[in-house]
């Protein structure tokens, strides 16, 4: 069976390199080339004028070509993961993965360079002819000494960053990770007896790494194949070995690991045995890195040492030392600013900015990828997982101010406030957009309540919110489980202290409740028992009546159910004084920007007049986002072509738009791509009021808005902010069962904006 396993994952694996397109790399055009206009700049000859500006000024490079975004990664294949010297063709696939990775976490654009050659000088010189082209180099999987000798050399003659990330990247993270062990050990670097096993490239930096962090030099034992690393010993022995022997008549690990706070493996597997751990101090520090089988496995050191804090190099287990917690993030740091090397301050900021990232609440992104495992700081959690979307901002920043402070960055930046936005709005796609919302929304402390506060997501959000915003979050559901949730879900927040809980089962106010809700609904075929069971299983109605009554100042429901229902008791306890829902806006973030579509959920056939309100209220909206409107009444039928119902309907709203004379752009009716395609518009009507393309589609049914809101985030990758209901005053929003946490906090940015701001 096991064989059978390995063998389907081996095809899936193969399967995954080749098809649809052989490779996991391309390239495409960063410029249109649609033209001979485009020819002619992009090539001969107005390509003549940015390299007249180079060759002028060296530093101008970075503003008219790639190479300030542009990393090389160099091998020789001579140490491939755990494959050994397979040569620099067969180590094609991994290098590739690399720059695949640099992408991913960091936006950072690579190019695999794999060199036949073993001579490390050799390799150098070719390493450093490469500087014109590329903004910094990644030395990978180059067998050691001949790393050190590489890096040395490069290091030395080139003016750009250069990283051997199997040395420095798992020197980083092994160094936060060790940061955080001994913080929860309650112990200190300068105090502690580390036991090493592996000489090799990774493991002889990692130690470097951890004399930089306090640990004494004749506090570390290293072992290799050939036993303790000790002075006077031939065998076996480099200049880096050298540096870190030990005058003792001790011979073997099983003699030097006695009284050891931590061990460190990066050598192969089964290296250290359970007695061998039963004699280290109590309670000890093991990192067994080697992969894909550690020098021995976390339960053989919990049978011997129940309180062990352990970390290998695998994913099946906690604590995971992985590389690409630190490499995409450092070089993205160096590259923006411009750094000529990344030295050791710059380095130690990244490992505080990871281990201060572990110390805090694990983002709602992270706890999606990695569902049901518990991502709260403590034995099993030292450092974040990969896909915290939070590591570019936190670690990337701390990178560059580190190379500033030192004088190595040649473009310092100036507000680095701004640069952490700028990066955090590269994963969280709705950060930059939603930037005005948040600001508006923190002049005022507004109470929100969620209808359902049992939700994780809720919970997250609340979280946020108090990370975040001013405003107060008060939460409807059973106060033992939502503590229990929160515990779970490892949230620092608890009921009654961060805020405020609606118990459905049993809360004082109960009585004051339904009493609101038979007054409101008695003339309506509501008795005085039915308001008593909606207010104690309605939390819907039960949100509603809290701001209807003024303690709350705005409602968030819908996480589960359906739109209509939630949309039922909205408008029974506060569509009064003035207040209906108008309609339902969806704004879309894509590739090239917002598109906002409406009405997405609340009239099905709308009227006119409901049209006219909806267009109305949607340029409202977005202004909010600091976004001119642009709107187009969509249809099948095209400025008066067909006579269908939504072409009519369209065309009197048009009318009334005319008559209103609103201070936005609009046009219709008009099919989708003439909404978003100027030239297409222009040729079907020259004379068109509308600039530009469209970013507001007005449609004539909540089927075709709800079915392109729906295309654009399944097929598109469009990012959902909304449902926003318009009409309301802000004093509701009805979210959908598919929204993430980051959802619910735009959302709740959107509520949390005062009245006198919400136009």
């Amino acid at each position: 069976m096991d064989e059978a396993r390995h063998d389907q994952a081996r095809h899936s694996a193969l399967d995954y390199h080749e098809f649809p397109t052989p490779g996991k790399l391309e390239i495409r055009a960063t410029k249109p080339l649609a033209n001979g206009r485009d020819l002619s700049r992009a090539y001969s000859p107005g390509v003549a004028e940015a390299c007249l500006e180079i060759k002028a000024d060296p530093a101008t490079v970075s503003r008219y070509t790639a190479r300030g975004n542009l990393v090389a990664v160099v091998t020789n294949g001579t140490a491939v993961l755990g494959l050994g010297n397979i040569g620099a063709l067969a180590s094609k696939p991994v290098m590739e993965g690399k720059a695949v990775l640099f992408k991913k976490f960091a936006n950072i654009d690579a190019f695999d360079i794999e060199v036949n050659q073993s001579d490390p000088e050799k390799l150098a010189e070719l390493v450093c002819a490469l500087e014109p082209s590329f903004g910094a180099i990644n030395l990978e999987d180059i067998k050691a000494p001949d790393c050190f000798i590489v890096e040395k050399i490069c290091r030395e003659r080139m003016n750009i960053p250069v990283f051997h990330d199997d040395q420095h990247g798992t020197a980083i993270v092994v160094g936060a990770a060790a940061t955080n062990a001994l913080r929860i050990a309650g112990k200190k670097f300068e105090e502690i007896k580390i036991v090493s096993t592996g000489g090799g490239a990774a493991g002889i930096a990692c130690l470097n790494m951890l004399l930089k962090l306090g640990v004494k030099r004749e506090n570390v034992w290293l072992c290799d194949i050939k036993g303790l690393v000790y002075q006077g010993r031939n065998e076996e022995m480099t200049p880096q070995k050298e540096a870190y022997a030990q005058p003792s008549d001790l011979r073997t690990l099983d003699e030097v690991i006695t009284g050891a706070d931590m061990f460190l493996g990066l050598s192969g597997p089964g290296v250290l045995k359970p007695e061998m751990v039963a004699k280290m101090a109590k309670d000890p520090i093991v990192f067994a890195l080697a992969n894909p089988t550690p020098e021995i496995l976390p339960d053989e050191v919990r049978a011997v040492a129940p309180g062990a804090i352990i970390a290998t190099g695998r994913s099946d287990f906690p604590n995971q030392v992985n590389n690409v917690l630190c490499f995409p993030f450092i070089f993205r740091g160096a590259l923006d600013v411009g750094a000529t090397t990344i030295n050791d301050e710059m380095q130690l900021a990244c490992i505080e900015g990871i281990a201060a990232l572990a110390r805090a609440t694990t983002s709602a992104e992270a706890a999606a990828a990695y569902s049901g495992e518990r991502l709260t700081f403590g034995v099993d959690y030292l450092i974040p997982k990969p896909f915290d979307p939070r590591l570019i901002g936190v670690v990337s920043v701390a990178v560059a101010k580190a190379a500033m402070e030192t004088g190595v960055a040649t473009r310092p930046i100036a507000d680095l406030d701004a640069y952490r936005r700028k990066l955090e709005g590269s994963v969280f796609k709705s950060a930059l957009i939603m930037r005005p919302v948040f600001e508006a929304a923190a002049t005022a402390t507004r109470r929100i309540v969620f209808a359902e506060g049992e939700d994780e997501r809720v919970l997250r959000t609340a979280n946020g919110m108090l990370e975040e915003t001013t405003d107060r979050p008060i939460l409807i559901g059973r106060p033992d489980v939502i503590a229990a949730r929160c515990e779970r879900a490892g949230l620092p927040i608890r009921p009654g202290v961060d805020f405020d809980i609606v118990n459905p089962q049993d809360d004082p106010r109960y009585r004051d409740y339904w009493g609101t809700y038979h007054e409101l609904m008695a003339r309506r075929g509501v008795t005085p028992d039915l308001a008593r069971a909606i207010m104690r299983t309605n939390t819907t109605a039960i949100a509603a009546v809290m701001v209807h009554r003024d303690e709350a100042d705005s409602m968030i429901c819908g996480t589960f159910g359906q739109y209509l229902w939630h949309l039922n008791y909205v408008r029974q306890v506060l569509a009064r004084g003035g207040l209906h829902p108008i309609g339902a806006l969806s704004m879309m973030i894509l590739e090239d920007g917002p598109l906002f579509i409406a009405d997405t959920h609340v009239h099905h056939e709308p009227t006119p007049d409901e049209l006219t309100a909806t267009v109305i209220g949607a340029a409202r909206h977005v202004r909010r986002f600091g976004l001119t409107p642009r709107v187009a009444l969509c249809s099948h039928s095209q400025f008066g072509n067909l006579d269908i119902d939504s072409g009519r309907r369209m065309r009197a709203v048009l009318e009334m738009l005319d008559a209103r004379e609103p201070d936005f752009q609009y046009e219709g009716e008009m099919n989708i791509d003439a909404a978003l395609d100027p030239d297409l518009r222009r040729r079907q009507l020259p004379e068109s009021r509308l600039e530009g393309s469209a970013n507001v589609l007005i449609f004539a049914n909540t089927d075709t808005a709800s079915g392109v809101r729906n295309i654009l985030k399944m097929k598109a990758g469009g990012l959902e902010v909304g449902p926003i209901l318009m009409g309301m005053g802000n004093r509701a929003h009805i979210v959908t069962p598919s929204i993430t946490t980051r959802g619910l906090l735009n959302i709740s940015a959107l509520a949390g904006t005062p009245v006198s701001q919400y136009g």
